[in-house]
């Protein structure tokens, strides 16, 4: 089924504003039927939407109690004629069914447990096994949201916590993981669907789905729901309880086509449509959400409608800040976006790195970005289009830079170069990292064969491209160091801190500074902080110990 005209309509608004040249953050036009058509923001005669519309990829991890707000329970068991159920299962509760009494028929087929369920259960462990092995998680884990994620670029045609939206690739976190590319993903599930589906009825299969899914095995459920896609793939109920399944799983993009789906094959069905547009108000896309919502018919209430106007209160704000260049304004109004319900739009999370990155708050723009929801590269591309995930991938690469993360920061812009070839500010920014990038190997190696006159000039020319790079600052303040020069040492630790509080190599170096010039009690303010933070750490105890016998030494002489 075709959407509405509002959904067709490219979105532009504020990632067409907001990151201006050519439509760089512009996302293609969609229907609910999945078809997208790439089209740029600049194409001002496309009916298009004015939302906020666009990018989680390089999150918040969801505790418990943000599944359950999300989750939406999946669609009751029909009571129709089912086939035995092949495993034993847990007899429900009488409330477990609100919508609809599971009905005799399951009653009796939890009763009888044929001889064959012995290997039966054993083919569905194995499907249920392999397909968390082929999604990259083991229980318990949330899909690819938040997920270790890879050196997207390069290395994988993946972004997740290369840079684009995780808390991995910055050297000093998490060790990237390569994801399962996604074709292989679903050859291997469709295989294993296929293994049993001579076997197995695809309601009674749905059936033993919602069972896990209420017992919180969202991945034991998604098999289950794939499985009977596979026998039936012509059945909305199916699609829709996989979308509720790969929600709890934080693969929110994926849930979206499969809702889209299942309204297509049945246009009226009021939970898909009311499940597509909670999907459609986390992504921040509001014009899209409130369409869904009035046709979700008994699904859904007025609070529904006020979340949404809340959050396209707050995108409207954010809009007018950026245009104002109110950095401060823009990243308060981008984190209650975020807290009205907008918890999965990529797009207002790069917002809110561009801002803290504007105002030289480089750790906080890093730990907004490691906060934004993962998906993948394929996936991202599929539903924003390239252009559109091209300019979250410029955001990315600027915050790796500037916390030093030099081959992330390569990587994301090539892959941004790759997706938007035309785009002035990707050039731009490539040339930028790329520049920077050589200064440091060039100084890198000067330093580790004691030229460090020549490591400092290197460092320096890195800082011309990029002046408040907390790494390059850091390096140079260690060649100055070398060479006996503590007070403009002193300078370029101090200026590495000032974009980058927790920078702990800069902050020891600038205590080592101070203690050389006899600044005992600034070196003290120094060491202790570097104590609090690594308590074992052999080096800082022996710096803060010297520290304070010589301040005492010096106190006592002076009350002689």
């Amino acid at each position: 089924m075709a959407e509405n005209q509002a959904e067709k309509r490219s979105r532009r608004g504020l990632l067409g504003f907001v990151f201006g040249r050519r439509g760089l953050w512009s996302k293609k036009c969609t229907a609910d039927n999945g078809n997208k058509t790439p089209m740029r923001s600049s194409n001002a005669s496309a009916p298009c939407t004015s939302n906020i519309q666009f990018t989680k990829s390089p999150g918040n991890e969801l505790n418990s109690k943000k599944l359950q707000e999300y989750k939406v329970s999946p669609e009751p068991i029909q009571n129709q004629n089912q086939t035995q159920i092949q495993r034993p299962i847990s007899k429900p509760l009488s409330n477990q069914y609100p919508n609809n009494n599971p009905g005799p028929v399951q009653q009796q087929a939890r009763k009888v447990v044929p001889r064959e369920s012995i290997g039966l259960s054993g083919e569905l462990e194995s499907m249920i096994t392999d397909n968390q092995k082929a999604k990259g998680m083991m229980f318990g884990n949330l899909g690819n949201l938040k997920q270790p994620g890879t050196t997207a670029v390069g290395n994988q045609t993946t972004v997740q916590n290369s840079g684009y939206g995780r808390k991995t690739m910055e050297g000093e976190r998490q060790t990237p993981v390569r994801p399962i590319s996604v074709s292989n993903n679903q050859d291997q599930s469709g295989s294993l669907c296929r293994a049993i589906s001579t076997r197995m009825d695809p309601e009674t299969l749905k059936i033993m789905g919602n069972e896990d899914y209420k017992n919180g095995n969202f991945v034991e459920a998604l098999a289950l729901y794939d499985a009977a896609i596979a026998i039936d793939p012509k059945k909305a109920a199916y699609r829709s309880n996989k979308s509720a399944a790969l929600t709890a799983l934080g693969r929110i993009l994926e849930a979206v086509f499969e809702c889209r789906e299942a309204i297509r094959m049945e246009p009226h069905y009021h939970r898909a449509h009311h499940r597509l547009a909670n999907l459609y108000l986390r992504l921040g896309e509001v014009e899209n959400s409130i369409y869904h919502i009035k046709r979700s018919g008994p699904e859904a209430d007025q609070e529904d409608i006020l979340k949404a106007k809340t959050v396209q209160m707050h995108l409207n704000k954010c809009t007018e800040a950026k245009r104002l260049r109110d950095w401060n304004n823009l990243i308060k109004e981008t984190k209650n976006t975020i807290a009205s319900g907008a918890d999965a739009a990529t797009q207002v999370y790069a917002l809110q790195a561009e801002a803290f990155l504007k105002s030289y708050r480089h750790q906080e723009a890093d730990d907004a970005l490691s906060r934004c929801p993962v998906f993948d590269v394929e996936m991202n591309t599929k539903y924003y289009g390239p252009i559109g995930y091209a300019g979250f991938l410029v955001v990315w690469a600027q915050v790796h830079m500037s916390l030093g993360r030099f081959g992330e920061a390569v990587e994301a812009i090539q892959l941004a170069a790759k997706l938007d070839r035309n785009n002035r500010e990707v050039s731009m920014v490539l040339r930028r990292v790329q520049a920077v990038t050589a200064a440091r190997s060039k100084g890198n190696d000067f330093f580790k064969t004691g030229r460090f006159q020549e490591a400092s000039a290197a460092y320096g020319e890195g800082l011309d491209h990029d002046s408040r790079n907390s790494v390059l600052l850091c390096n140079r303040a260690a060649c100055l160091f070398k060479m006996g020069q503590f007070d403009r040492a002193i300078g370029d630790s101090t200026a590495a801190l000032a974009v980058r509080p927790a920078y702990a190599k800069a902050r020891l170096r600038r205590a080592d500074c101070n203690s050389k010039l006899g600044n005992w009690e600034l070196a003290i303010g120094d060491y202790e902080i570097l104590r609090k933070e690594t308590p074992e750490d052999d080096q800082v105890i022996r710096g803060l110990m010297e520290a304070q016998n010589h301040l005492v030494k010096r106190r006592g002489h002076e009350n002689l």
